[in-house]
């Protein structure tokens, strides 16, 4: 019954909108019919009062007439359509209005027997094809007018520069010059398709590719630039922000393509530029069916469920419908946000929190005992560089005996899947936090020979806004204004988003067998000084003017650059092809229990020379080693050995 009463309001509503406008037409049209005959007799009121025949004729059939137009017009839905968007597809009906019209003129005057010359159907045609016109369009281009108007009279007018001459730039335009809202004007598009320069779009400019970006900010006096071209490679976008924030102009963009074919475009689509923008790569994608085929129906475990990673997989392993998620973490508080925040996004999953220390062997224990959780994702770990160098032994405890009792632990009461989160400070490492992860993976390589459970790792580069990252850092020291601290101007790192890397965990948990450690090709390392110029150019101010920026040198066990495989790891692809797998590095499994033993009672004991005896497991460890030993030509041979690998798993 309330469904049938919001009907008829509706109805009734659409009504009383739609009846002026039908009778506005059932007038006009009548007028049509003899101001045809006032035209034909030059437009002399004495001549069409001698031709009373016709004029008998035109009102007779004027009541066909008007009805006739007023059915086309309801079955074309023109009095449906809302006048200050009416566009091309308005226009189409308008056109086939009159040439039905004209037609319906011609056939029923001849079946109705009514005498009216023929020049008046071709000039009733014409007015009818005009009065729809103004009628339907008339009130755009009054506010198109005034808004042009307006905009050059104000004085605060913001000029605008729209990169992308395609479908999304003319829609943003297309906006801007019909608000009334928008303090702004288009002056000129910037477009690299060459076929498109020297043209105009609705009055304004395509004036060249990038390459004259800036010299059309100082021509035209641009105060903002819009990036507009969602379906463009990130390579692409990135290039076009840094010429853009080579500039002082605001810089806006599209996110994405989706929203082109969604017809979601509008000002509000408009975002400012994220430092992600800047990574120049594709993001990574994931087969969603088969993570969400791995995940359904089971019981998950997120070791550091608190953390940064750990979070982001609690929310995506919950949107994948588990049969109940475990969050265990050692710190409360964090744990506290994220179950909180779990459980108003889906209140019918079965959420368990867990506080309890990786390193409590007897307590992971009884947690596995308890719940039996079928796969596992082992985020919890220490992962700050130089806070570890200075406690190498809490690297030890917590990273090397933490992940042990935890695979110990499912290995013990029969765990599906384990994943273990490591890092590319795990390859050739120089600090004791990238050993502890290297000496992690070993472990998981290790217990996968000999367990029914698949061990694998997941090894990754540096996570955008993580717990303890430069963003949030650079973030902080930039907004109380400076200055921003760069360890090395040469410094390079590989990058990725927090959602990528969880996806990328998820997508290797369905991938393993057991044994693997998957890796991601992360696209070219971006330089940490680049970075930091690039987030104050994101603030609209001047790096080395607004912001000083300081060089403190590198900090204790820090790389030039990070790599993310050695070569006698034997890269292979997988399905997807940003996600590669590294095989097994052979070594004595019997040495390396003894000396792994070894390690952890000497980091118990917080022995001095715990880095030595991490030296002895991990090989390519040196405590001693030159952080810039390392050639860029070898970094490159590095970088064409991962792209260059072709083969399929």
């Amino acid at each position: 019954m309330n469904e049938y009463i919001k009907c008829a309001n509706k109805n009734r509503r659409t009504a009383l909108i739609v009846l002026p406008f039908i009778l506005l037409d059932a007038v006009c049209s009548f007028f049509i019919c003899i101001a045809t005959l006032w035209i034909r007799f030059d437009f002399s009121v004495t001549r069409l009062l001698e031709n009373e025949e016709y004029l008998d004729n035109a009102i007779a059939f004027s009541p066909v007439y008007v009805l006739s137009l007023i059915l086309i017009c309801l079955i074309f839905r023109l009095y449906q359509s809302i006048r200050k968007y009416a566009g091309f597809l308005e226009f189409s009906w308008i056109i086939a209005t009159s040439f039905l019209m004209a037609g319906i003129h011609v056939g029923g005057s001849y079946l109705m027997s009514l005498t009216i010359p023929r020049s008046c159907y071709f000039i009733a045609a014409f007015l009818l094809l005009f009065y729809l016109c103004v009628t339907r369009f008339g009130y755009r281009a009054v506010r198109l007018l005034n808004s042009c108007i307006s905009h050059r009279i104000n004085s605060d007018t913001k000029n605008v520069m729209i990169i992308g001459a395609g479908a999304a730039g003319r829609i943003i335009m297309r906006e801007m010059m019909t608000s009334s809202y928008l303090n702004e004007q288009v002056r000129c598009f910037i477009d690299d398709d060459e076929t498109k320069v020297g043209r105009f779009i609705n009055g304004i400019p395509i004036i060249g590719g990038r390459d004259r970006i800036q010299d059309a900010v100082v021509e035209y006096k641009i105060d903002k630039i819009i990036i507009a071209i969602p379906s463009a490679p990130y390579t692409t976008k990135r290039e076009l922000i840094e010429i853009c924030k080579k500039t002082d102009c605001d810089l806006k963009m599209l996110p994405g393509l989706y929203q082109l074919i969604d017809g979601e475009i509008s000002m509000k689509s408009l975002r400012d530029v994220r430092i992600e923008d800047l990574l120049g790569r594709e993001p990574v994608t994931v087969n969603v069916d088969e993570i969400s085929s791995e995940i359904c129906g089971r019981v998950v475990l997120v070791t550091g469920g608190g953390g940064s990673i750990g979070s982001e997989l609690c929310r995506q392993v919950a949107s994948r419908h588990p049969r109940q998620l475990i969050i265990l973490d050692i710190y409360e508080n964090s744990a506290y946000e994220i179950q909180n925040e779990i459980k108003s996004k889906y209140p019918d999953l079965n959420l368990v929190v867990i506080i309890a220390s990786i390193r409590d062997a007897a307590r992971m224990d009884m947690a596995f005992n308890e719940y039996r959780p079928d796969i596992v994702y082992h985020a919890a770990a220490h992962k700050h560089v130089p806070l570890m160098e200075e406690n190498p032994n809490e690297a030890i405890k917590n990273n090397v005996l933490g992940t042990l009792n935890t695979v110990r632990a499912a290995d013990k009461y029969k765990t599906k899947k384990f994943v273990l989160i490591s890092t590319d400070k795990a390859v050739n490492p120089t600090n004791i936090m990238g050993a502890s992860k290297r000496i992690c993976e070993m472990i998981i390589q290790d217990c996968n020979r000999k367990s029914s459970t698949d061990f694998v790792a997941v090894r990754f580069g540096n996570v955008l806004d993580s717990n303890g990252s430069v963003v949030p850092l650079f973030k902080k020291q930039i907004e109380a204004g400076g200055p921003v601290t760069v360890t090395h101007p040469d410094i390079k790192r590989f990058f990725m988003t927090i959602p990528e890397a969880v996806s990328l965990v998820l997508q290797a948990g369905y991938y393993a067998h057991g044994g693997e450690i998957f890796i991601l090709d992360m696209g070219e390392p971006v330089k940490i000084d680049d970075l930091a110029r690039n987030m104050i150019r994101l603030y609209n101010l001047r790096p080395d003017v607004d912001i000083k920026i300081v060089y403190t040198g590198l900090r204790p066990g820090e790389k030039l650059y990070e790599e993310i495989f050695m070569p006698e790891e034997n890269l292979r692809k997988t399905d997807n092809s940003l996600i590669y797998i590294c095989e097994p590095i052979e070594y004595d499994a019997n040495l390396f229990n003894e000396r792994l033993n070894a390690l952890i009672i000497a980091a118990e004991n917080n022995a001095p020379n715990i880095k030595e005896l991490t030296a002895t497991i991990v090989e390519s460890y040196s405590p001693q080693n030159d952080n810039s030993s390392k050639s860029d030509k070898e970094e490159k041979r590095q970088r064409t050995f991962i792209k260059s690998e072709s083969v399929t798993v």
